[in-house]
């Protein structure tokens, strides 16, 4: 399937995300935060990128505006359980395929990322 690099600071929420792909086939790389995200970007391509908008050193609308330079074709899918974050993202809408509302399901997770991947939603 795709080789999906996930950041999100959050360990739980990491692994969880980490799982659910894993079981549905995907190839996935984790990271802590947007700054560790561009060196994985740097080193190997990806199908697509998800990551969370809060996160130390690098949040998520900071990295997918650098995504959205430097590798314009890798799409990027979003998390956030802040509504004003989800504000914000809508307002970059052209960046990305759209935001996951935390907490979200592994249905809605799976979801989310079929779509923005372009495949069928099972």
């Amino acid at each position: 399937m795709a080789r999906i690099l996930v950041a999100e600071d959050e360990v739980p929420v990491r692994e969880f995300v980490r799982r659910v792909l894993e079981l549905r086939g995907h190839e996935v790389v984790t990271v802590g935060d947007g700054a560790e995200a561009l060196i994985k970007l740097a080193k190997a391509p990806f199908d697509l990128l998800l990551t969370d908008i809060s996160m130390p050193n690098m949040d998520g609308l900071e990295l997918a505006l650098i995504v959205a330079r430097d590798h314009p074709d890798l799409p990027v899918l979003m998390m956030s359980g802040y509504a004003v974050e989800r504000r914000r993202a809508a307002d970059l809408a052209e960046l990305s395929k759209g935001v996951l509302q935390k907490p979200f399901s592994m249905v809605d997770l799976s979801a989310g990322v079929d779509r923005a991947l372009g495949l069928p939603v099972a």
